[in-house]
């Protein structure tokens, strides 16, 4: 393999293509969950006993209650209306760990175990170029209506609320954030917030289209990029995404690295994001371990997480410690970098003894690290997600076209994160997670 980054990239994908391998608050829910056929809105006033029902039953998240499945209670309330059972999720361990604050005390995105969340994904579309099997169903999803997107300036002004109340970087997602018409405009506008605190703008992205807006992107002030990327064989790469394309994310990887190496460029971090699935591409972890040799790159391995749609199950994955294993075959000195890892960092940092690049591991699943918690996130249609795997969610949209001021967006915003979870939205693991409905992944945003 050549020395020169770029070339040692193509070697490898080269040698694999030969290869034959193979509700926090029960006032917050502004709107159903779209998975949730059953499900209808609670009244802004629900916290004070009102509830909007029918003889319906919900799982609620109390804010004072104790939220364990295994000591779920039930209570029933009059809402005028007619019956509604309130399964109230409660649970010794989870408050244990809860912050003395108030509410009242707390900043606004702090929530009641004292974690403090100054970091924003925002999903720019549900629209996607790919079909990968861990994202979206096979028969693909129907995308919301686009009056029900948020637009630019709705973007800009929910980021800049976030910055004002101390987020200090933004992540853009999807679907494919690059298949937005005005994604530079909208990343230039996102950088002027930059004057008010914020210090890093990202984005996850497939690649497909990147090396073509690339230049124009890090000019409006994008500093990293994570790039989804499975495999290295162009056979298994339309066989996970149902797509072509192998040669264009190719091309976009190459881009990025010579961006990423380039010292008067102010790309600061590039990553390669790869879902490891048992049957399809664990075979590959030590090929993308042997990419970071001669590249700076920082190759992570995700666990394969249940979303609904992607058809998980436990044959398919494979945790963070088996992962270990196989790559040691190949590369048995393999280090665990305590050092690199950073406060609120969702991956293990590893290295290779004398390669350029680093190997990290995120384990949301198997080892989560949920106790540092700081990421929320915003979905292409407005909704506020304060955990990945909770299904609370809560609309700023509706709010933001209804006339509310930034204080009441910032109230509103407030009483979510502190509602959050202490742990995978309250339900127990991969397996309560993989028997919840939600939102696709791609209509979360990655």
């Amino acid at each position: 393999m050549q020395a020169q980054c770029n070339a040692g990239i193509r070697a490898i994908f080269t040698i694999r293509a030969v290869s034959p391998s193979t509700k926090g608050l029960c006032n917050l829910v502004r709107r159903p969950n779209p998975m949730a056929a059953q499900s209808r809105s609670l009244s802004e006033n629900a916290g004070n006993g009102s509830f909007l029902g029918g003889g319906s039953v919900r799982d609620i998240h109390s804010t004072t209650a104790l939220r364990d499945p295994s000591s779920l209670q039930q209570q029933t309330r009059d809402s005028g209306e007619g019956h509604v059972t309130v399964r109230v999720h409660q649970s010794q361990s989870e408050e244990g760990k809860r912050s003395k604050k108030k509410i009242e005390e707390a900043r606004m995105l702090e929530d009641s175990f004292g974690r403090f969340h100054d970091y924003l994904r925002i999903s720019l579309t549900e629209k996607c170029n790919l079909r990968c099997k861990y994202c979206m169903p096979e028969e693909g999803v129907s995308l919301s209506p686009k009056d029900t997107m948020l637009t630019t300036p709705e973007i800009v002004r929910i980021a800049g609320l976030f910055v004002a109340q101390g987020v200090t970087k933004i992540r853009l997602t999807g679907g494919e954030p690059t298949v937005r018409p005005d994604i530079v405009p909208l990343v230039s506008q996102i950088s002027e917030l930059r004057r008010q605190g914020l210090q890093s703008i990202g984005i996850t992205t497939n690649g497909l289209t990147l090396s073509k807006q690339l230049p124009a992107l890090i000019h409006a002030g994008l500093d990293g990029i994570n790039m989804s990327l499975d495999t290295l064989v162009p056979q298994k790469f339309l066989f996970i995404t149902r797509r072509n394309g192998f040669k264009m994310a190719q091309a976009s990887l190459d881009a990025a690295l010579a961006a990423k190496d380039d010292p008067s460029s102010p790309l600061k971090t590039l990553k390669i994001n790869c879902v490891v699935m048992r049957g399809q591409n664990e075979d590959e972890l030590a090929d993308f371990v042997a990419l970071t040799e001669h590249s700076s790159l920082d190759v992570r391995f995700i666990e394969y997480m249940p979303f609904d749609g992607n058809q998980w199950r436990d044959s398919k994955f494979m945790a963070y410690d088996e992962m270990l294993t196989v790559i040691r075959r190949r590369f048995p000195h393999i280090q665990r970098t305590h050092h690199a890892d950073k406060p609120n960092d969702t991956s293990k940092a590893w290295r290779v003894p004398g390669f350029k690049g680093t190997v990290g591991f995120i384990t949301s699943m198997s080892k989560h690290f949920c106790g540092t918690c700081n990421r929320l996130r915003l979905t292409a249609d407005g909704s506020i997600k304060v955990c990945l795997f909770g299904s609370e969610e809560v609309s700023l949209r509706d709010m933001l076209r209804g006339g509310a001021s930034d204080e009441e967006l910032a109230g509103l915003t407030h009483r979510a994160v502190w509602g959050k979870h202490y742990a995978h939205g309250g339900k127990g693991g991969m397996h309560g997670i993989a028997a919840s409905p939600d939102r696709p992944m791609i209509k979360i945003g990655g």
